[in-house]
């Protein structure tokens, strides 16, 4: 049974100080890797465990091939500013290839996490000599998971699986008692920037979780650069997430007068403080207008916008 710790009553200090003398204890003489996505949750993780490991933590952040454009370098490049070294290990052709043929979610977030844990890190680990794994797990992926909503890639020990038996190392998760409100709080007391800390959420499956039907590198890549328009667009909306879906079937649409089969984008927007509840954000008309002439106008292919104006629940968030 997790102890929630609400973000309304927390000590931030004290939060801190528990979590670095918990990490120490844990790892004790030995080495550990953390998993560094440039999200809030892995952010603050990684800053905790540098705090309290210093040189025996090694930072890691895994190209995929799911990510959006660009975050490997930007994320690297931030924390250097933060004394943080950061490793990018380049796992693309893993992951697609775990992927290839699968179109059900559930399969897809299974793909994910068997290469991830087993295959990618399972690697480093062994090449590093490190016995244990720092990640940001948080308490709204546990409730998902736990309730079978969806399976969140980081939930284990809920499950009953063991990932020392499993993958062959330990997995610390110093913040499975908060929610995202929480690790925001402890992300500003930890010194990350306010643009980390308000950043909003980021799937652990990344953009394979926005791809209805086989995420293909193609697929992939028109998710990603719609995901680009919708979030240039909406960085100022104040929404807790924004995001670009890629449905799975051609829909017919007209360009230069002819006839085109072609693809379709979603849109989703929330108003939300922990994820466990949401609404769509009531976004002026224009705006969704503007965004669906600039993705037909910049994502080739795509013939039809949509907005999605289904609360959570019953809806979800994220689509996969």
């Amino acid at each position: 049974m997790i102890t929630e710790v609400k973000a309304k009553g927390l000590n931030t200090r004290n939060f801190i100080a528990q979590k670095i003398a918990e990490i120490r204890a844990a790892v004790g003489d030995a080495s550990a890797i953390n998993a560094l996505s440039g999200g809030v949750d892995s952010s603050t993780v990684t800053l905790l465990g540098h705090r309290a490991l210093g040189k025996r933590l090694t930072t890691v952040f895994v190209e995929n091939g799911l990510m959006r454009d660009g975050e490997p370098r930007q994320v690297a490049a931030l924390f250097r500013k933060l004394k943080v070294p950061v490793e990018i290990v380049d796992a693309r052709a893993e992951f697609f290839a775990a992927l290839k043929g699968l179109t059900d979610p559930e399969e897809k977030r299974e793909a994910i996490t068997q290469t991830f844990y087993r295959h990618v890190f399972g690697r480093i680990v062994r090449e590093s000599g490190a016995r244990f794994l720092l990640q940001g797990t948080i308490l709204t992926d546990v409730d998902e998971t736990v309730a079978g909503i969806k399976r969140q890639h980081n939930v284990f020990a809920q499950l009953g699986i063991d990932p020392q038996a499993a993958f062959g190392y330990g997995i610390i998760e110093p913040l499975i008692q908060l929610r995202k409100d929480g690790v925001r709080k402890v992300g500003m007391a930890l010194g990350l920037p306010e643009s980390t800390c308000r950043r909003i959420p980021f799937p652990g499956p990344a953009l394979a979780a926005r791809v209805i039907g086989e995420a293909t590198p193609e697929r992939i890549a028109t998710v990603r650069k719609a995901t680009a328009v919708v979030e240039h667009h909406l960085k100022g909306a104040r929404a807790f997430q924004y995001l670009a879906i890629l449905h799975a079937d051609r829909v017919t649409g007209m360009r230069a007068g002819r006839r085109e089969f072609g693809q379709q984008i979603e849109i989703r927007c929330w108003d939300s403080i922990d994820a466990r509840v949401a609404t769509p954000t009531r976004l002026p008309f224009a705006t969704l207008q503007q965004l669906a002439a600039d993705i037909v106008k910049k994502v080739p292919g795509v013939v039809s916008v949509t907005y999605n104006i289904t609360a959570k629940p019953p809806s979800t968030i994220e689509a996969v």
